[in-house]
């Protein structure tokens, strides 16, 4: 869902080309990468090493970057 989103305000930008975009675009990335931390800390609290292993495993958003 967050790539999704992440990519409607980019093609936004594209598209439109306008400074509006960019200001939305780097909003809304900083917003998620925020919730990503947090949710990210709430897992680890409640699955403790299972989830630390899965993340090891896994990527948050985009694959080798994030």
């Amino acid at each position: 869902i967050y790539t999704g989103v992440v990519g409607m305000y980019l093609g936004t930008l594209i598209v439109s080309g306008e400074i509006h975009a960019v200001l939305a675009l780097l909003i809304v990335a900083l917003a998620y990468v925020r919730k990503i931390r947090l949710e990210e800390r709430a897992l680890t609290e409640v699955f403790g090493r299972a989830y630390t292993i899965y993340r090891s495993d896994t990527w948050a958003v985009v694959p080798l970057l994030f």
